[in-house]
């Protein structure tokens, strides 16, 4: 686990109704770098970035953000506080205008110049402002998402499967921004392109059946023997 853990998971429990789905999971995230969360299918990937945002309520355990405890803090204010999150699916409003969904992303940032940085950062979409986010390609459309959630200027950004449906050619140019990003804030990404994962992340955690079955520096990780048993479908 990183030393000096920016974002400090404890001992968390969650899960749906009566189906737990995370068990006694403990990770670190540290203030700055790339942190993947890899394994497959039903390991538990999207339920831990639910849980850390506060859309899914953990049963026991405890999180800490940034020194301080947000178990109970409800989304909103964990967003406020500094944790952006773009999710799998419904990133985007697919009615709404790119402009009109990076002026939502904006709405609690003063700084007028943020819309510009993030056309920077992905400068395909200011070629498609006033195209609906909907008739947007699946590769401009995370995006979008990832631009929008960047305009709360977070410390922390949570990525669910940036890539999915997303042409390869593309999946590239995400790759390299990400990893721009992770310069400067704390970037967790849970991701079946391993590859991808692994050049954005400087450690890894390895979920199976909703516990933490392998972890330790990107480096490390990728050439453990147990890796790919822990991803088999």
């Amino acid at each position: 686990m990183p030393d000096q853990s920016f974002l400090d998971i404890r001992h968390i429990d969650a899960g749906y109704g009566r189906s737990q789905v995370l068990f006694d999971v403990n990770i670190g995230i540290p203030w700055r770098g790339g942190v993947a969360v890899l394994g497959r299918n039903g390991a538990g990937k999207t339920t831990l970035m639910k849980t850390i945002v506060g859309e899914l309520a953990s049963t026991t355990g405890e999180l800490f953000f940034d020194g301080r405890d947000i178990t109970r803090r409800r989304t909103e204010e964990r967003v406020r506080s500094g944790i952006g999150y773009v999710p799998q699916e419904h990133s985007v409003f697919a009615r709404l205008s790119v402009r009109d969904n990076l002026a939502v992303g904006s709405l609690t940032n003063s700084d007028t110049s943020a819309v510009d940085r993030v056309l920077a950062i992905f400068p395909k979409l200011g070629q498609r402002l006033d195209q609906p986010a909907g008739t947007l390609s699946g590769g401009e459309r995370k995006m979008l998402a990832i631009g929008r959630a960047m305009l709360g200027n977070p410390k922390l950004l949570l990525l669910d499967e940036p890539t999915e449906g997303v042409w390869i050619g593309v999946i590239e140019e995400i790759t390299e921004r990400l990893i721009e990003l992770a310069k400067d804030i704390s970037v967790v990404i849970v991701e079946q392109h391993l590859d991808l994962a692994l050049r954005v992340a400087d450690y890894a955690y390895v979920l199976d059946r909703g516990r933490v079955a392998l972890q330790g520096a990107a480096g490390e990780v990728r050439s453990d023997p147990e890796l790919l048993r822990y991803l088999a479908p």
